[in-house]
């Protein structure tokens, strides 16, 4: 079993942050996990996004060209990893900042108002953790759980963040698990 996703958005959005979270809970469960981050030279503001494979095997290469997923947190990352989709892969699009749906009908696509949830619970850069919650659940890459014990020891230093960015992971999780197809059976 292998998951490869890329998530993608600008800097500030905290997305190398939930990809090496997400990496992190794998090497919990005893995976082997490898985590690629890429960004501008701008930081804030400037694109960001990372790669993020676990597998029960070991990771050949860090480097995905046709990843399973994409976390697509803002317009500029949908536009340039879209393409690259596996047939068949799952698309997750933050509709609170991007306004158009996938252009390709041969993907799951999962869309999450990801900073309009994070600010209904009060917690408006949440939004990194409701779209990682989407992703756990539209896959169940990894265990719940595990994310949340990453969470606490990130944030150990800042108890007051613990439990809203397990909130909005939470919040995430059950939206991306409505949305969830079932996977088809490989021979």
């Amino acid at each position: 079993m292998q998951r490869d996703v890329i998530m993608a958005g600008f800097g500030g959005q905290g997305i190398l942050l939930i990809g090496k979270m997400l990496a992190y809970a794998g090497m919990h469960e005893g995976m082997e996990v490898s985590w690629l981050p890429s960004y501008g030279p701008e930081m804030r503001g400037g694109t960001a996004n990372c790669t993020v494979v676990i597998s029960d095997k070991p990771v050949g290469s860090p480097v995905i060209r046709s990843p399973r997923a994409v976390v697509a947190m803002n317009l500029p990352s949908l536009e340039k990893f879209e393409p690259d989709i596996r047939e068949g892969g799952l698309l997750l699009i933050n509709s609170s900042l991007i306004n158009r749906g996938a252009e390709r009908d041969d993907l799951t696509v999962v869309e999450i108002p990801a900073n309009e949830v994070a600010s209904e619970l009060g917690n408006p850069r949440g939004a990194n953790m409701v779209a990682l919650g989407a992703y756990l659940g539209a896959t169940d890459a990894v265990p719940i759980d595990s994310v949340i014990e990453v969470i606490r020891e990130t944030f150990a230093a800042k108890p007051a963040v613990i439990d809203v960015n397990i909130e909005a992971l939470r919040k995430g999780y059950e939206l991306g698990a409505a949305a969830r197809q079932p996977e088809p059976v490989s021979a």
